[in-house]
Formats: C-alpha cells, sequence, structure tokens
C-alpha cells in the first residue's frame, strides 16, 4: 500500500510576520503566522512549514516566542527552520513543541550536525531544505534565504545529507518559487528517483493539477505551498478535493 500523499502549507516568517515573496524577493505581509497556522490546520493540511527566512542573513537564532505560541494552537505536525546552527538549538525548538527541524545553511556549513541531530533527536525530526537553481544541466545549492550561491550540486549534496542522518529533504526550486507556474518535476523526480528518504516538492505551486502533476509525474512524497494558500485561491481541503477528482486513486488523505 502506498503511503499517503502529504499537503502542507508553509509559512515563510519575518520578524514574527508572515510574508511571500517572489524568488524569495519582494517580500509582502501576509498575516500573523499563529493566526494562519490555525486556519491551514482547520482546513485539513497535513503538516505545516515555518521558515524563519530572515534568522541566517541576520546571524540569529529563529525566534522563540511565536514557536510556543503555534505550539500551543496545532495538534498537528509542524516543523521549524531558519537559524538553526546547533544541537543546543535544534533541541530548543524540539522543547518549545515543534515536531520537526529544518536546516539549510547551517547544514551546508556544518554537515557533521546532521548526524548529531539524527544521533539524538531521530531522523524523523531532521529536516534538510535545499534550495536548487537550474545551472546548466544539474542544479546548484543556494544558502542564505537564496542569497548565496555554494558551488554544491545539489543533487549530489541530497545523498551526502541522506546518508548523514536526514529524514527528510525540502526540496525548493528556485526558479519556481513564487511564480505560480508548477512545480519543477525534472528537479522533484532526479532527486526521489536518487534518494530513500522522502522528498517534499516546493516552489511552483499553481492549483490541483500541478499537484498531481507533482505527485505522479515528479514522484514526491509530499507537496507544500505558501502564496496559493495565503491569498485565498484555494483553502486545503478545496485543493485536496480538487486533486482527488482528477486523480480518484492517489493516496491522499481526504479533507476533513
Amino acid at each position: 500500500m502506498s503511503l499517503c500523499r502529504r499537503i502542507i502549507a508553509c509559512l515563510d516568517v519575518a520578524n514574527g510576520r508572515t510574508v511571500k515573496g517572489v524568488k524569495f524577493q519582494n517580500l509582502r505581509d501576509v498575516g500573523d503566522p499563529i493566526q494562519l497556522g490555525r486556519a491551514y490546520q482547520q482546513q485539513g493540511a497535513d503538516e505545516l512549514m515555518f521558515l524563519d527566512i530572515s534568522a541566517s542573513q541576520q546571524r540569529r537564532t529563529t525566534m522563540l516566542e511565536w514557536v510556543r505560541g503555534v505550539a500551543a494552537e496545532l495538534s498537528i505536525p509542524f516543523a521549524v527552520g531558519g537559524g538553526v546552527n546547533s544541537l543546543e538549538g535544534v533541541l530548543e525548538l524540539l522543547r518549545c513543541g515543534a515536531d520537526k527541524v529544518s536546516l539549510n545553511t547551517a547544514a551546508v556549513e556544518h554537515p557533521e550536525l546532521l548526524t548529531a541531530i539524527a544521533e539524538q533527536c531521530g531522523s524523523q525530526c531532521c529536516v534538510v531544505a535545499i534550495d536548487a537553481r537550474k545551472k546548466g544541466d544539474s542544479w546548484e545549492v543556494l544558502t542564505h534565504g537564496g542569497r548565496q550561491q555554494t558551488g554544491l550540486d545539489a543533487l549530489q549534496w541530497g545523498r551526502q545529507v541522506a546518508e548523514k542522518g536526514a529524514g527528510e529533504i525540502l526540496l525548493t526550486s528556485w526558479d519556481q518559487d513564487g511564480t505560480r507556474s508548477g512545480f519543477d518535476l525534472e528537479l522533484t523526480r532526479a532527486f526521489a528517483r536518487a534518494l530513500s528518504i522522502p522528498v517534499i516538492a516546493s516552489g511552483g505551486a499553481k492549483g490541483p493539477e500541478s499537484f498531481a502533476d507533482v505527485f505522479q509525474a515528479g514522484e514526491a512524497d509530499a507537496a507544500l505551498a505558501a502564496s496559493i494558500f495565503h491569498d485565498g485561491d484555494w483553502t486545503v481541503a478545496g485543493l485536496k478535493e480538487a486533486i482527488l477528482k482528477l486523480s480518484p486513486d492517489l493516496p491522499l488523505r481526504y479533507p476533513c
């Protein structure tokens, strides 16, 4: 039996507010993360992802106050990322109520941290976020909220983090981010076929067709969206119903 495909609502947080941009730029305020998280849970989201996108750029840790506030309101799993650069930082977020912790910049700078997290906390709570931009016939890893090039081949990096203990990959296409032109199926499929751990597709969510495509042709284990939920184009429940009409056999948890 196939595992259920997950729909994840993502909230990029900057200075305690939910924001959204295009290709990581021109950010606009879209609301309070706690209120939005509560709304998406009520709509039937399978998980939530909170990313403090200004933490690494500002060289600070994730703000814990809103993480505690989110944990007090939610009963579904949620992950937190942004500025996490130590095992103690991971443990602190888990103590605040997060179910998973996502690392991007710190994973690149200190890959041994992934093994430490897996050994201390379990691989299931260690998510590595890979922001990938097309470069020739491959993809390059970006860090610091998409602002810095690393020279790392994204697929090779994905293999490395899986070996080091990551339990899941949050794979964001920089080229598709915020464009609402559909997920990057080529990128997602390449990762899904190369790795034995789950891959969350991110960047370019458009509507039910794009989700059906990334689950089937893209072979993703989960798909994440932000703009289409924040702007009210779709509720999570409405999106799930539309996806199931397109692909009735898709293993998707029916909306409540």
